[in-house]
């Protein structure tokens, strides 16, 4: 399972919120304007680390819809919103944008989160509904989709 869980990284938020922009910026050859920007990739990917280790630890599964977690996870940062990760890709890719002043980061930033909502709204959260039942309605009553 361990194997699966750094193919999804990779593969998901690792093309999202790591290859694609660093690839803007590379071809680009945009220049770092605002240092402190980076702070927010860093406390991006510091949360998406701890997201999908408590997906493995707690959920005994992956970020990857191939590979779900088998258990409701709902321990770290899931106490505080239910889509931590994708608030964490969305603190990643804001970094980006404001760290190499990019318009076109920002709203490929945008365009990302607009995603991820209607992926939460019409597709995660009607299985985890369908999954987990009564436990899923108790969480949701206590922590917000977002933040």
């Amino acid at each position: 399972m361990f194997t699966r869980a750094v193919i999804a990284f990779l593969a998901l938020p690792g093309v999202v919120a790591f290859l694609v922009p660093g690839t803007w910026v590379w071809l680009a050859r945009l220049p770092l304007h605002w240092p402190a920007g980076m702070i927010l990739v860093v406390l991006g990917t510091t949360s998406l680390l701890w997201c999908v280790r408590d997906f493995y630890v707690a959920g005994k599964g992956t970020l990857a819809p191939w590979a779900p977690p088998q258990e409701l996870v709902v321990v770290g940062l899931y106490r505080h919103s239910r889509n931590p990760m994708y608030v964490a890709v969305a603190l990643i890719l804001l970094g980006w944008a404001a760290a190499f002043l990019s318009y076109g980061l920002f709203v490929y930033a945008l365009a990302v989160m607009a995603a991820f909502h209607l992926r939460v709204v019409f597709g995660e959260e009607p299985w985890l509904a369908r999954t987990h039942g009564s436990a899923w309605q108790q969480y949701t009553r206590r922590v917000r989709r977002w933040l």
